[in-house]
């Protein structure tokens, strides 16, 4: 911020503008394109930015992406790096053959929570030995609408309680491996029919359904010991009529932060938003805007890079911060508040429990998938499992877009296989 300097008393004025850029840079989890570290990012891991985030353009194996996470780290050695690492249809690792490991549909259907805990376990060890530390997973979603085009079977299922428990047992298993677990998208995005990648969704539940439904896997998380929570971008009027979750005191510092005495998760942790850059945020707000609004109502760390990722997106994010700051609009104490949080879990991502080793467990995936698959006998009697080759009709719709367009979509060419 070579503006502010000069002047009689300026070497105080530069330190607190340096404070404030570090800030600033601090609650930026942007994004970047290619597989090697870019001249700009290593410069911006220099001046303050903690943490990065990975997506499928940046991977091509583990031996590739474990080198570039050692050179990152070789600039910033407590780095956050950060990855959408599902399993099942949302996958980084494994995006261009698809994911070793079943999604959360098909956990729930097992409904056997140790066997969550050892897949969660599993994809946490495969993270780590690749520098990967914060994944933002779990999806702790209670898929209540049926027509929801973006939660779907990245959901546990619509059952709150059996969502909470898999929640927490994914929770548990992730971080045993030493990965921080990213639980979203708070409050619950299951019970939406609109995908906030494009708009803005807007749930009508009272707040007696959200403390019985949406909340309940939250709950479960925060218990479990999750690391990070990741806010949603959806409107819902019981809490703020105005703004959505993400840039919602209501949400975040009201429900999310506030005692249980009073109500609230109390959650300590580091809040995380959803994308900046998707449309319901962005077309209505703008992405400056709205992280400024994001810190400002609660959230910690702003994710931006799954669209844009260069360097101009990182630096009008911090300038915009630090004007904010310097304007009155953002508290300079929030936003250090904020840049404290990330730093915290920059330097203790997760946490591993030595006792259960860490041995890996390379079929655990395919265990689940074949314990998971089930057939619809008819004649209304239950489903059963399949014990013999069946025959595969396959109704594949377009891929929604958290999944990436380079992740092979649908299920007919692997169970014909």
């Amino acid at each position: 911020m070579a503006s502010f300097v000069g002047s009689a008393g300026s070497a105080r004025a530069v330190r607190s503008a340096g404070t404030l850029t570090r800030d600033a840079l601090a609650v930026l989890q942007p994004g970047f394109t290619g597989t090697t570290a870019p001249d700009w990012l290593l410069r911006r891991l220099g001046e303050g930015l903690v943490s990065v985030g990975l997506f499928g353009r940046n991977i091509e194996d583990p031996a590739q992406l474990a080198a570039l996470t050692a050179r990152l780290r070789r600039e910033r050695p407590d780095l956050l790096v950060a990855i959408d690492e599902e399993g099942g249809d949302v996958t980084r690792l494994e995006v261009r053959g698809g994911s070793s490991f079943p999604g959360n549909h098909a956990l729930g259907a097992v409904d056997d929570t140790a066997l969550t805990r050892a897949v969660a376990r599993e994809l946490g060890r495969r993270l780590a030995a690749c520098g990967v530390n914060l994944n933002w997973a779990p999806s702790a979603d209670v898929n209540s609408n049926p027509d929801n085009p973006v939660i779907g079977v990245r959901s546990f299922g619509a059952d709150p309680q059996l969502v909470a428990r898999h929640t927490a047992a994914y929770v548990a298993g992730l971080q045993s491996a030493g990965v921080a677990a990213c639980t979203k998208h708070f409050p619950g995005h299951g019970d939406t029919a609109v995908d906030s990648h494009h708009d803005l969704p807007r749930i009508t539940a009272d707040l007696a359904t959200l403390q019985e439904r949406e909340l309940v896997p939250f709950r479960a998380a925060i218990a479990a010991g999750t690391r990070a929570v990741m806010s949603a971008h959806i409107l819902l009027p019981a809490l703020d009529g105005t703004h959505p979750a993400t840039l919602s005191p209501a949400a975040l510092h009201g429900l999310l932060r506030a005692p249980v005495a009073e109500g609230g998760l109390g959650f300590d942790g580091l809040i995380v938003t959803d994308g900046m850059e998707m449309r319901a945020i962005a077309a209505t707000y703008g992405i400056e805007r709205g992280s400024v609004l994001a810190i400002a109502a609660g959230a910690d760390a702003i994710c931006v890079g799954g669209g844009l990722a260069d360097e101009d997106t990182v630096l009008r994010l911090r300038d915009a911060l630090v004007r904010a700051v310097r304007d009155g609009e953002l508290p300079e104490q929030r936003l250090a508040d904020a840049a404290a949080r990330v730093r915290a879990l920059a330097h203790r991502p997760g946490s591993p429990d030595a006792g259960e080793g860490a041995a890996p467990a390379p079929d655990i995936g395919l265990t689940a998938a074949r314990r998971a698959l089930r057939r619809t006998p008819g004649g209304g009697r239950p489903y059963e499992p399949l014990t013999a080759p069946a025959y595969v009709a396959a109704f594949t719709p377009l891929a929604n877009f958290a999944v990436g367009d380079e992740t092979p979509w649908g299920v007919a060419a692997e169970l014909a296989r």
